[in-house]
């Protein structure tokens, strides 16, 4: 019986949520969007796969450019919601935003709290089904994104394989995750304020508290205590360069590099440090719903990247397919989980102990 009414409950939100106008003006908005990034995605796809078909050619015909052993890389479709992810970071989060941000303090200005309870229900199955409504709500939304993706891929003859259809339903549950997590900060604070604006600009601050200042600060605190980066060695070593040999072959000078001590020292203290400076801001970065569906994102698109780049060069690191890439991220992964129910466990707290006159 008291699923059935948290169960009634959610319905009642999820109904007011996607019949509201402006729930339906920012979905309208998103989906258009979505919908042009998509395109773009699919023109920058197409693009790349003429010229991998074009490198293949030339490969079969022994054209020169391409040296032996080199093989060129098939551009993955994952490439399309690259795009994607840019516009979920921001109209996405609007959407979960608005979703959340007078759930529970437009009641208390209304005083319908109050004559609510007086009816067979209990406050856990308020809140409750309010949470369930709007996650339902957010998700009819992530599922319309997803949807018109794959119509759009389809339309283009672009057929996704099985890989690639995991890779995409795991990019939907990542954004999801992300829009949760901003959902669950606006409901905590619209149970916190007293009124609406006041729960709107709560939102607001900490909304850009844990997406730019805290990844900001990580930058920060990782220049101050991993110190300035080691220097190279003065010697100016020239890259190699391949060159064709008597037989008509190519053939490449070692690199200089690979048996200078010198360098073998720089190099080991250049990772030591990029990996030092990674790990004190993922420290405060891990607090961002952002920075790490950025994380899971970028594993999901391209999970055969082999090299990890940072703002200070590149560490190499072992390649693989998408569950190897998920695998290097789960501190990512566990964060976008954790934080959206530490929210909603407060938020369920608070109302809890809500004084409601």
């Amino acid at each position: 019986m008291a699923f059935d009414r948290v169960l009634n409950v959610a319905k009642k939100e999820f109904s007011d949520h996607i019949t509201s106008r402006r729930f339906i003006i920012i979905l309208a908005l998103f989906l258009v969007i979505s919908t042009v990034s998509i395109h773009e995605g699919i023109e920058l796809y197409n693009t790349r796969l003429e010229m991998y078909n074009e490198q293949l050619r030339q490969m079969t015909a022994g054209f020169e450019g391409l040296y032996p052993g080199q093989m060129p890389e098939k551009p993955s479709i994952m490439l399309v919601f690259l795009f994607m992810m840019g516009y979920m970071t921001a109209l996405g989060s609007i959407l979960a935003l608005a979703v959340g941000f007078d759930l529970v303090s437009k009641e208390k200005e209304s005083r319908s709290l109050k004559s609510l309870l007086s009816h067979p229900v209990y406050r856990d199955e308020i809140i409750n089904g309010k949470m369930l409504g709007g996650v339902g709500a957010l998700g009819f939304a992530m599922a319309l994104a997803l949807a018109l993706s794959l119509a759009m891929l389809l339309v283009f003859s672009v057929v996704p394989t099985l890989d690639e259809f995991a890779a995409i339903l795991i990019f939907g549950a990542a954004s999801l995750g992300l829009l949760l997590a901003y959902f669950a900060i606006a409901l905590t604070m619209s149970t916190v304020a007293k009124e609406s604006g006041n729960a709107l600009i709560y939102t607001l601050v900490i909304f850009a508290i844990v997406s730019t200042l805290l990844p900001a600060f990580g930058t920060m605190a990782a220049d101050v205590f991993a110190g300035d980066p080691p220097e190279p060695p003065e010697t100016v070593v020239p890259m190699p360069t391949p060159a064709q040999s008597s037989g008509g072959g190519y053939v490449t000078a070692d690199d200089p590099r690979e048996t200078d001590p010198a360098w073998k020292d720089y190099e080991e203290a250049r990772k030591t440090y990029i990996e030092k400076r990674r790990l004190i801001s993922d420290i405060s970065s891990i607090l961002s719903p952002q920075a790490n569906y950025v994380m899971v994102s970028l594993a999901v698109t391209d999970p055969g990247s082999s090299t990890m780049y940072t703002a200070y060069g590149a560490v190499q690191a072992e390649p693989g397919g998408l569950a190897d890439a998920l695998g290097r991220i789960w501190m990512n992964i566990a964060a976008i989980i954790v934080f959206p129910a530490a929210f909603f466990a407060a938020t369920y707290v608070k109302f809890m102990r809500m004084d409601i006159r």
